[in-house]
């Protein structure tokens, strides 16, 4: 059965990464189509053909390696003019001429990409990223909106009997010991709280405010209990409780203290739960789901160099490091088969699945040949060049010759060859472990 679930997970994130790839081509197709640019090919996959059909003039079809996808559109770059290429990188130029001369078919010179203006240009090239981060705001509402994200929910689980010896070692309460504000006032576990001093919870977060602003308040408490609310009083007692800042760390003084400050305390521990949030907050989690994978990206060198390192070492991998499809398959296998409820399952890989189209959104706006963020900039090139003609009242400049650039090209795309490789190797030889 373990087995079974392992390849279930891989399967499950197989289909939801192939899904996200057509999804993304999808994003480019569509607007090229509307914009009246020929397509010849829309490919989920790279490799031998497994199945193809036409449809009009497109050809749409599934190949060997689900590890990206195209579309050819007619004309990327203006049709060659004949003339020989000179330099170090001719015949790669030549050959990538030659081949967008292949895509321009007789009688569709006009229904070419290159021709397009520089803001349709734009849109058909950030349709694929901008398809993956709806995707992904997609399933972070679901995550958050329509599951809820795991928190303490207003069913108590239990209650502390006592109030244990501050600055000891003891773990179990002792004759004498004095009983928890929560015991005293006859919170038993299974309630569910209703309301604080007047104001209705709804969340535990939101009691625990109330009771750690009140220390040695009497309040009035209200919770439900068998289906009838009872009214019961508490009086929160004064405990210590070191600050921290949002990010977790502690908060100190002048003199590089910590700072603590004083809270009421009852001795009530809350049930863990599913908690729908409002729908905001689903785009949040895609937003700083976008900054985390900025910052990976930005010090990607300094993670690839640790990665080769513990690769060679066999120490742990960095948690918060790059991945590689293998090691998302890998992860998503362990997730699937750990002994936990099926929903918790449900739950990591549909958030792994978010944050994998976050990386591609966020990876394909990279500004660089063959990535969508450098066929932005090409556009945006012609139209700078083009709109400063308009305005010094100049010829109309030949368009941008983006194949020129494919010695960069084949630069960028040995480096992320090499990436891959890396890290495909890493996540066999020494994979991330994220479950402890």
């Amino acid at each position: 059965m373990e087995i079974l679930l392992y390849v279930a997970g891989i399967l499950f994130m197989l289909v939801g990464l192939s899904l996200s790839i057509g999804l993304h081509e999808v994003g480019h197709l569509v607007p090229a189509k509307l914009f009246g640019v020929r397509v010849g090919q829309y490919m989920i996959g790279f490799g031998p053909r497994l199945w193809s059909k036409k449809i009009g003039e497109t050809e749409y079809g599934f190949k060997v390696l689900p590890l990206g996808g195209f579309i050819s559109m007619s004309g990327m770059y203006p049709a060659s003019d004949g003339k020989p290429v000179r330099g170090l990188f001719r015949t790669l130029v030549q050959d990538a001429r030659s081949a967008n001369d292949e895509t321009i078919a007789e009688g569709a010179e006009e229904r070419v990409f290159y021709k397009l203006p520089m803001w349709k240009r734009i849109v058909v090239m950030l349709g694929g990223p901008v398809m993956n981060l709806i995707l992904a705001v997609i399933i972070f509402t679901v995550l958050a909106s329509g599951i809820g994200l795991q928190q303490g929910t207003t069913t108590i689980a239990g209650v502390n009997e006592c109030v244990l010896p501050a600055g000891t070692s003891q773990t179990e309460c002792e004759p004498g010991d004095p009983a928890t504000p929560a015991a005293e006032a006859g919170v038993m576990p299974g309630d569910v709280l209703v309301s604080i001093a007047g104001t209705p919870v709804s969340t535990f977060a939101e009691a625990t405010e109330i009771v750690q602003a009140a220390p040695g308040d009497r309040l009035d408490m209200v919770v439900s209990r068998d289906g009838e609310n009872v009214d019961l009083t508490i009086t929160p007692i004064p405990a210590e409780r070191e600050l921290t800042d949002a990010s977790g760390q502690p908060l100190l003084d002048e003199d590089g203290e910590q700072i603590v400050a004083e809270v009421g305390y009852v001795g009530m521990l809350s049930q863990m739960g599913y908690v729908p949030q409002p729908l905001g907050v689903g785009p949040e989690l895609a937003g700083e789901n976008v900054s985390r994978v900025v910052g990976l990206i930005a010090t990607l060198p300094v993670k690839l160099w640790d990665v080769g390192v513990s690769l060679f070492t066999g120490t742990d991998r960095d948690p918060d490091g790059p991945l590689s499809v293998v090691g998302v398959g890998r992860l998503a296998g362990e997730v699937a088969a750990t002994d936990a409820p099926v929903l918790n399952r449900f739950v990591v890989l549909l958030n792994l699945l978010g944050s994998l189209n976050i990386a591609l959104f966020v990876f394909n706006l990279i500004p660089l040949l063959p990535l969508d963020g450098g066929h932005v900039v090409v556009a945006l090139w012609d139209g700078i060049r083009r709109a400063w003609a308009k305005l010094f009242r100049l010829p109309p400049p030949a368009p941008v010759d983006a194949t020129r650039l494919v010695p960069l090209t084949v630069i960028v795309a040995v480096l992320l060859i090499g990436m891959g490789a890396l890290l495909m190797i890493a996540d066999v030889v020494n994979p991330m472990d994220l479950l402890g």
